[in-house]
């Protein structure tokens, strides 16, 4: 039946996310590759269906688990799956209800045991179809499709306002961000993008990548607008060895390059740091690149350092729902130790005299904010050197303290989908002479 393959081929995405915590756009591109014959609009379907059930999960569940009579977790994981995502079609997608009915339907009947279950799944979703109007009217929360341990943290340390604000902003689709290697103005005429006050590039439309001018020539990059304040901050130019630690997929890389500064990329994953060097390979730019575990690398100290510590990315999950879903507590308290660790590190390989950038692409206080208060009372020979706004370009993007601090509602636009930005926190530092 026509369409049945990209919805069978969203749900396996969806259900194998979730069960094995994998990246949703790894497992999409397997999924959709492992089905032949999916491309262009099909492929493009599976990927909006997939996205879509992330992004109001919370509501989604709460839909189907109240319409099953022993709640959804009584039916087997494929069929949730199959559930959630034809009920984000009905909901959020305009699909026609007997369509998605229909397929989810003939999708349930390739499970094993899967006649068993067809009727209770043409059940709850024709009676979704039938009352989709007061399921999206119950959607009176803005937190209400994110997990309650991300709300608990974000009240805490924002304040219950401004987490409302955050959670609203990360229900909306966020357009496509370009870093351009020169003349920013001309190339947003160009490309009809809006020039941010960051510096970055805003796409209105939503063209593939590879078909925009300037994408052969290397012109410019997709990077998001607050991932590529950072580097800016660093102040980098020619003449200065600057160090890019755990640097791979290489967005921060090319900016620092593109100063002139003599760079050395490295990341732990030789497979990263292959597409590290492709797309410096693409923009024209040149880095010296090194496979090797931050933690323990040694070298001579370097005159700038910048480290995009790995991190929970729930500033990301506006442009990747799946993380709110995938990532737990147990997570961040791991991450956070390693931080730490590659934090230490970078100080030390950083010349007395020379500046370093601690960031990270996460919402959470203790991957940023508390990192920073750790660091400044264990090494007395460093010290903070404030970020003041101007030097960003958006207003209250800076704390008291003068640290960057990127929330999702902030940097407003035309439309909601050209409104805001990614969560990002970053820190400067000086690290002192002896």
């Amino acid at each position: 039946m026509p369409g049945l393959v990209a919805r069978h081929t969203a749900s396996l995405a969806f259900e194998r996310t979730l069960a094995a915590r994998q990246q949703l756009d790894d497992v999409l591109d397997q999924e959709i590759a492992a089905a032949r014959g999916l491309e262009g609009r099909d492929a493009g379907l599976v990927r909006a269906i997939a996205v879509t059930s992330f992004r109001h999960l919370g509501t989604i569940t709460r839909a189907v688990d109240a319409r099953v009579e022993r709640g959804a977790s009584s039916l087997p994981r494929p069929v949730q799956a199959i559930l959630v995502t034809a009920a984000a079609q009905i909901l959020f997608l305009e699909a026609a209800d007997h369509a998605a009915v229909d397929l989810a339907v003939d999708q349930t009947k390739l499970q094993p045991q899967g006649l068993r279950f067809a009727g209770v799944v043409n059940a709850v979703l024709r009676k979704i179809g039938r009352e989709a109007d007061e399921i999206r009217a119950g959607i009176t929360a803005p937190g209400d499709d994110l997990p309650p341990w991300l709300l608990t943290s974000w009240t805490a340390h924002y304040g219950a306002a401004t987490t409302a604000l955050m959670a609203t902003s990360l229900g909306e689709e966020l357009a496509l961000d370009l870093t351009v290697k020169a003349d920013a103005a001309g190339w947003a005429e160009r490309l009809d993008a809006v020039l941010l006050p960051t510096g970055s590039l805003r796409l209105a439309a939503r063209t593939p990548v590879h078909e925009l001018p300037g994408y052969d020539e290397g012109a410019w990059w997709v990077q998001d607008a607050a991932s590529a304040v950072p580097a800016r901050l660093l102040g980098t130019g020619p003449g200065q060895r600057v160090l890019d630690l755990c640097a791979a997929p290489g967005g921060k890389t090319a900016q620092l390059a593109s100063t002139g500064a003599e760079v050395t990329a490295l990341d732990r994953s030789a497979p990263r740091l292959a597409v590290l060097k492709a797309n410096l390979d693409r923009l024209r730019l040149a880095a010296t690149t090194i496979t090797a575990d931050a933690t323990t690398f040694e070298h001579e100290p370097f005159d700038a350092v910048l480290l995009d510590a790995p991190c929970t990315a729930t500033g990301t999950i506006r442009r990747h729902p799946d993380v709110a879903w995938t990532k737990t507590p147990a997570d961040e308290a791991k991450l956070i130790a390693l931080q730490a660790r590659l934090l230490d590190r970078a100080v030390d390989l950083t010349r007395p005299g020379g500046r370093l950038i601690y960031c990270t692409c996460s919402l959470q206080p203790g991957e940023g904010e508390d990192q920073v208060t750790r660091i400044l009372a264990l090494r007395p020979d460093l010290a903070l050197d404030a970020i003041a706004d101007h030097e960003v370009g958006v207003p209250g993007s800076t704390s008291p303290r003068g640290e960057f601090r990127a929330l999702p509602h902030q940097l407003h636009g035309e439309s909601p989908r050209l409104s805001g930005w990614g969560g990002f926190f970053a820190a400067r530092f000086v690290r002192q002479a002896s």
